[in-house]
């Protein structure tokens, strides 16, 4: 999928790509130091994809190795039907696991956003040892119903999937109602590049489904398993940097972490929105650069 070159100057970096044990490929950057610092891998949630941390990528470079992969069916990744490609939770943090062992990461710092969260602490979960710090932006990894009328409405049987694919009815108002303080036409036209199509918007679709909403959910038994292994990334370096206008991800699911996590630093900007990133500029990064690098 070759970029614009609108997108090109914002998210400038050489994309490398990774065969999984599926067949498909997953699309990662890879950028900065190879040596010294131990690197960071950087998770995207939904709807996004590793264009979300291309500031942090651009500053955080200079200090160390940064990898921002894309999720299978995100971003500049394959996206297969779900037909052959099961879009679980389960399913992606095998991906990342997949990627982790091929880039012989064996020590790193993870920075989560959105599903991220859940993606890379499930994934990791059983391999503490290998994370060395965590950057909590906006997300969660433990069973919750606290989940938004406008998001339920986009599970909603066969109405959700036309709502979510064919009327871009998920990425599209995310682009508005994501930031408070309003994205640049660039980073809109960024955010939504990838997700042009009904085909396009098969992950996007598929995280929404994969809530596990519902007690009998069948992604809440792995997610469940782990919640009930947080305790084991208490000791576990870790900051929080938290929009605390975000609609979905709110300031109780800090406090949430907080409660887990009693050592948690955390930094709310109270003027921004779930794409804290893009809210915050450079404070949330700073923040960032000097946790895990000083």
């Amino acid at each position: 999928m070759k970029l614009p070159l609108s997108i090109r100057r914002e998210y400038p970096f050489k994309t490398r790509k990774f065969r999984l044990s599926s067949g498909y490929e997953m699309s990662f950057v890879d950028e900065g130091l190879a040596s010294g610092k131990v690197p960071t891998l950087f998770l995207h949630g939904n709807p996004t994809w590793s264009f979300l941390y291309r500031n942090a990528i651009r500053s955080l470079s200079a200090y160390g190795r940064c990898i921002a992969p894309d999720h299978l069916g995100c971003g500049l990744s394959q996206k297969p039907d779900s037909s052959t490609c099961p879009y679980t939770l389960e399913t992606h943090a095998d991906n990342l696991l997949q990627l982790a062992d091929f880039l012989d990461l064996t020590a790193f710092n993870l920075v989560v956003h959105d599903w991220g969260g859940a993606i890379g602490l499930s994934a990791f979960r059983d391999q503490t040892e290998r994370i060395r710090k965590i950057v909590l932006l906006n997300t969660a990894s433990f069973l919750s119903r606290d989940v938004p009328l406008r998001i339920l409405f986009c599970r909603l049987p066969v109405f959700g999937q036309f709502f979510v694919r064919g009327l871009n009815g998920f990425a599209l108002p995310a682009a508005w109602m994501a930031s408070a303080k309003g994205l640049s036409v660039d980073a809109k036209r960024g955010f939504l590049f990838p997700y042009r199509s009904w085909s396009d918007r098969i992950a996007i679709w598929n995280f929404v489904k994969d809530i596990p909403y519902e007690p009998n959910h069948p992604t809440g038994r792995y997610l469940l398993e782990t919640e009930k292994s947080l305790d084991r990334f208490a000791s576990t370096p870790s900051m929080a940097c938290w929009g605390m206008k975000d609609f979905c991800f709110h300031g109780g699911f800090l406090d949430e972490w907080k409660r887990r996590w009693p050592d948690l630093q955390s930094h709310r900007f109270p003027d921004a929105g779930h794409y804290v990133l893009e809210d915050s500029g450079q404070a949330a990064i700073e923040r960032i650069q000097a946790f895990l690098f000083q």
